[in-house]
């Protein structure tokens, strides 16, 4: 447990560092912590050392591990992995946010799904058209965009991404994402959104000095990933 503090402690350092490369403020940039398939004391953990916002990419893990940790007050679920249709219900009970909408489909069932606060979401963006990866093409965020701004219980505040990994995997470094970041950043001005959830464990920082205000991290505090049943 001890570790996770530790862990956490560097990665924020690390944050800070490059907030003070791009001369921002670190309090512009969100820590995610992305804890799929991480049991719940590791989780109780990050809490224990001052995290909060956490990142789950499997809807009926989100349910469970909400349920779990629900005397944690303040905790904040993100969703960030792709949905489908009959799976939206638990995310729309439980997440704060959700970064994967892909879809008005999906989008108008979260709306129908939702009470309380409104949820923010995030639209994927597919910035290479990649088979592999969900998202949409840079071409459709704003026709998408103008949309969901019209559906009620949910509130469209920015852009996600997961940027193409050149071939081969072994010759890829942090910086060659550098431009996909800063298309991202460039198209989400120009729709007047205000966050950027882009960078992982391996980019975060090139994702930061490019204008990301949430970023991903989820090996550099947990470790390796377990693997448990997956939740029915």
């Amino acid at each position: 447990m001890d570790e996770i503090a530790a862990n956490l402690t560097t990665v924020r350092a690390e944050i800070t560092a490059a907030c003070q490369r791009a001369g921002r403020s670190p309090s512009e940039v969100t820590l995610v912590a992305v804890s799929k398939l991480q049991p719940t004391e590791l989780i109780a953990a990050a809490y224990a050392a001052g995290q909060r916002d956490f990142g789950e990419n499997y809807a009926q893990e989100l349910r469970d591990k909400a349920a779990a940790l629900a005397s944690c007050p303040d905790l904040r679920w993100h969703a960030i992995g792709p949905l489908q249709r009959n799976k939206v219900k638990y995310v729309a009970k439980v997440a704060d946010s959700f970064h994967a909408l892909d879809s008005l489909e999906i989008a108008e069932e979260l709306g129908k799904r939702r009470s309380g606060p409104p949820i923010e979401v995030f639209l994927e963006v597919n910035l290479a058209g990649e088979d592999s990866k969900s998202g949409i093409a840079p071409s459709e965020v704003a026709p998408l965009a103008d949309q969901l701004r019209q559906i009620a219980n949910i509130r469209l505040v920015g852009l996600m991404c997961m940027p193409p990994q050149p071939e081969p995997p072994a010759a890829w470094t942090p910086e060659d994402n550098r431009p996909h970041f800063a298309r991202m950043r460039e198209l989400a001005h120009a729709l007047g959104l205000p966050q950027l959830s882009m960078g992982t464990t391996a980019d975060f920082a090139v994702a930061i000095e490019e204008g990301a205000t949430l970023v991903r991290v989820g090996r550099s505090i947990f470790g390796a990933r377990r693997t448990p049943a997956r939740a029915s």
